[in-house]
C-alpha cells in the first residue's frame, strides 16, 4: 500500500514563502508522476502542479505559474512544492498524489482521473 504524507503547510502573510513535502512509501517512486492539488472551503479540489516520473516535464495552473515550483527528490522518495508570493486566495489544504501508471505520458500530468493515491493533506494559511 502507498503512503502519501505532507508536510511543511502553516500560516504565512502574503508575500511569504512556504516548501511543501511529501514523502513517498515504496520502492518504485521514481516510475511514478507526483501531483498537488488544494481544495479551499467550499470549492472543488483543483490541480495546482505535477512532475513527471522522470522529472523532466511540470505542468502548473494558470494562477501559480511563475510563482510556484515542483521538484523531485527520486533518492528520498520525496516531491516538493515552493511556493513563493503567496496570496490569500492561496488559503487551501494541499494534498500530495502520486498516479496510479508507472511511466505515463507527460500528456496526462493534470488528468485527476490517473491519481489513484492521495495523502492526509496540510493546510496552507495566507493572511492578508
Amino acid at each position: 500500500q502507498v503512503q502519501l504524507v505532507e508536510s511543511g503547510g502553516g500560516l504565512v502573510q502574503a508575500g511569504g514563502s512556504l516548501r511543501l513535502s511529501c514523502v513517498a512509501s515504496g520502492r518504485t517512486f521514481s516510475n511514478f508522476a507526483m501531483g498537488w492539488f488544494r481544495q479551499a472551503p467550499g470549492k472543488e479540489r483543483e490541480f495546482v502542479a505535477a512532475i513527471s516520473w522522470s522529472g523532466g516535464t511540470t505542468s502548473y495552473a494558470d494562477s501559480v505559474k511563475g510563482r510556484f515550483t515542483i521538484a523531485r527528490d527520486n533518492a528520498k522518495n520525496t516531491v516538493y512544492l515552493q511556493m513563493n508570493s503567496l496570496k490569500p486566495e492561496d488559503t487551501a489544504v494541499y494534498y500530495c498524489a502520486r498516479q496510479s501508471r508507472p511511466f505515463l505520458s507527460a500528456n496526462f500530468l493534470r488528468d485527476n482521473s490517473e491519481y489513484a493515491y492521495w495523502g492526509q493533506g496540510t493546510q496552507v494559511t495566507v493572511s492578508s
